[in-house]
């Protein structure tokens, strides 16, 4: 239960934070006041830090001592069912429901940014560490997502020593199930990577075709005109597109044999092993950001808060109210190609 140190040990600098941020110190991340860019965006948009901040160090401190009482002792009944919610209410705020869209979209620029700048010196005006890309109130909820990852391992671990299962593959005996042998994952995980290649593909196609002035319920002169008035902003879109893009066709990857073993045209590596956490780590990292961006854009469209006027709206908008499909098929994927590739645990031997 070694993760459950991580986890207490990040809820105590976090409420720290906390206490900090009461006692008037700087850079507190939640509210329009102190995060503008979070209007209509953040959960928290509307958080005081003369209320808030208290709270956060108050919280703080139950989740360090929550998580101290789970590595230490093996609560059964009430106890331990009341600590294992705690952790996973912890984990999904902490990773799904405060953080928006801004991680995602920061990953998805860094390339575009790094590749402009580097051939083209450009964009114009935009810093690494600035607004629309890795700014205070996004790295913070970095941070979220850090603690809210080590709470969801930290209940994992808790359940698995609960249920005398191993507490390195969470396996109690040799017998698979159905849904969790090499044939039940391969069929169930295609389905997945299906629908987590299709989703992006959409989101891409729309953004190529505006880049390329297509009219998706935009007039031409409509696209040249916001063009002018934002320079580079359809190209930047179609750059993320192609992120988006080639995430998908890296999705394949879980189903198919070049996932496993590197393919003949990569030097050095052709012909080995891939390991799986090198396909497992970034897939799950993605799932939560693209996860956490879909849950904005869902949560904004039933506030009516997202653009829905006239058919370019709805066309560009739409493909973002299914990245909570590709999320969670991207994670479904990702854990049928854990399960497929696993083997025998290097802990207690079952395979």
């Amino acid at each position: 239960m070694w993760v459950a140190y991580v986890a207490a040990s990040w809820s105590v600098l976090y409420g720290l934070l906390g206490l900090y941020w009461s006692f008037g110190g700087a850079g507190f991340p939640f509210g329009t006041v102190d995060d503008p860019l979070g209007a209509r965006v953040s959960i928290l948009e509307s958080a005081r830090r003369d209320v808030a901040a208290p709270v956060i160090a108050a919280l703080g401190l139950v989740g360090a001592l929550s998580a101290m009482l789970m590595a230490r002792t093996r609560m059964r009944g009430l106890p331990g069912g009341a600590l294992l919610g705690l952790a996973w209410t912890a984990a999904v705020t902490l990773t799904l429901v405060i953080p928006d869209y801004r991680p995602l979209a920061a990953v998805g620029r860094t390339p575009v940014f790094l590749v402009g700048r580097s051939l083209f010196d450009w964009p114009k005006g935009v810093e690494f560490f600035g607004p629309g890309m890795f700014e205070w109130p996004v790295l913070n909820q970095f941070m979220l997502i850090g603690g809210g990852l080590a709470w969801a391992a930290t209940a994992v671990a808790y359940r698995r020593r609960g249920r005398g299962a191993c507490g390195d593959c969470g396996r109690i005996g040799d017998v698979l199930t159905g849904w969790t042998t090499p044939a039940g994952t391969a069929r169930w995980g295609r389905w997945a990577v299906a629908v987590a290649v299709a989703v992006p593909l959409l989101y891409a196609l729309t953004r190529w075709a505006v880049a390329l002035a297509i009219p998706l319920g935009y007039a031409t002169e409509d696209i040249r005109q916001e063009a002018r008035e934002s320079p580079g902003i359809w190209w930047a879109g179609a750059g993320l597109a192609t992120f988006a893009a080639a995430g998908a066709v890296l999705t394949l990857g879980l189903v198919q044999r070049w996932g496993e073993v590197y393919p003949r045209w990569i030097p050095y590596l052709r012909g080995k092993p891939v390991r799986p956490r090198t396909a497992i780590v970034p897939a799950s990292l993605v799932t939560v950001i693209v996860t956490e961006a879909g849950l904005m854009f869902n949560r904004a469209l039933i506030l009516g808060h997202a653009p829905t006027d006239g058919v370019a709206d709805l066309v560009l908008s739409a493909p973002s109210q299914l990245w909570t499909l590709w999320g969670l098929a991207l994670g479904a994927a990702t854990f049928a190609y854990h399960l497929r590739r696993r083997g025998r645990c290097g802990s207690c031997g079952q395979r």
